[in-house]
């Protein structure tokens, strides 16, 4: 069995204008004095990670593998959960998701598509550069919208949307299979990979891509009522990446798994800090053991309640006193004896 790595962080929802989360060698060295050994990079900041430069220049990746590891900070996965949404988006979503794409492309879906795919690509060549042997996204969504059959999906619009969802992605995926890094695509409401159903449809859409993988992230699987142990045991040989992030869910005879259209505060199902939650981290850790995954935990903050500051510096600790040691004997090894086929036949009650 092989030991998880960690803990580290997720730098998205901590990245801003203000120090030190405005450049990378002040925020590594903020991550690092909070405890993480890892941060995952988002994409989307040039100021902290320029990721048309990481993909055609080898020494940009050096300076800024230089710049983590002088902090004792080490480069998970890159990011690109905007630009992967971008990849499929529903026209009835253009207007909300042109703000997760460059000014002189809003308007613009074909063009902002064709640019998501470039973005993707960049990531695949970056991450090869770095070193790196995974990847976060999104999936991106056209079905989204019809996700509550009513009224009645026509016969055949489910496979049409994921025929379409698979022949954008299968270049991309190609793309990162040169590069050998795995796609991790974070299974999440609001994309048309979001529960163990549609991933299975996705993968058979592009063939059982090698490279088509898994984000694991139980916070999702907790608003969406859905059985993340069991989740585990189903597709632990696709899960490649892994978020800890903590999540609730209190329905009412008022709301349930939709919500209401209430704020984050009043929501049935709450994302929460590290140990704030009801998500049984000492399961998931134990059965990701079990199954020998050997990647990072990286915490995603999005508590509705908590500052990020102290929930990132809860967040370490937390990681760190989950991360199981695996054994290397079984504990009754003590008690063995020397073996061999005689003796295994005596005890059998076989003659000769």
């Amino acid at each position: 069995m092989s030991a998880i790595k960690g803990p580290a962080i997720f730098l998205a929802q901590f990245v801003s204008d203000k120090a030190p989360f405005n450049k990378l060698d002040t925020i590594v060295k903020w991550a690092a004095e909070n405890g993480y050994k890892g941060i995952q990079m988002p994409t989307g900041n040039d100021d902290i990670f320029n990721l048309e430069l990481a993909a055609n220049s080898q020494d940009y990746c050096d300076e800024v593998m230089g710049i983590c590891r002088d902090a004792g900070i080490e480069i998970t996965e890159l990011s690109t959960h905007l630009q992967g949404q971008l990849v499929a988006v529903h026209p009835a979503y253009d207007e909300l998701f042109d703000n997760f794409a460059p000014k002189h492309l809003h308007g613009k879906p074909q063009e902002r598509t064709e640019w998501a795919t470039e973005q993707l690509k960049f990531a695949a060549k970056a991450s090869e550069r770095l070193g790196l042997k995974a990847h976060a996204t999104f999936s991106g969504a056209l079905l989204w919208h019809l996700v509550y059959p009513w009224p009645q999906r026509p016969a055949g619009l489910v496979e049409q949307g994921f025929a379409e969802l698979a022949k954008r992605w299968k270049p991309i995926l190609d793309a990162f299979d040169e590069a050998g890094v795995d796609v991790c695509y974070e299974i999440h409401p609001g994309e048309d990979l979001h529960d163990g159903a549609t991933f299975e449809r996705f993968l058979k859409a592009v063939d059982n891509h090698p490279r088509a993988n898994i984000l694991f992230d139980p916070s999702h699987f907790v608003l969406q009522q859905l059985d993340y142990l069991d989740f585990i045991d189903r597709y632990h040989d696709r899960i490649k990446m892994f978020h800890v992030k903590d999540a609730e869910f209190n329905p009412t005879g008022r709301s349930g798994v939709y919500g209401g259209y209430e704020d984050w505060k009043e929501r049935p199902g709450r994302f929460r800090s590290l140990g704030d939650g009801q998500v049984d981290f000492k399961s998931i850790f134990s059965k990701l053991t079990q199954y020998g995954f050997d990647g990072w935990a990286v915490l995603e903050w999005e508590c509705c309640l908590k500052d990020s500051a102290q929930g990132a510096a809860e967040g370490a600790p937390f990681i760190a006193s989950h991360i199981i040691e695996p054994t290397k004997h079984a504990f009754d090894d003590f008690a063995g004896a020397e073996a061999s086929e005689e003796r295994n036949r005596r005890i059998l009650g076989l003659k000769d």
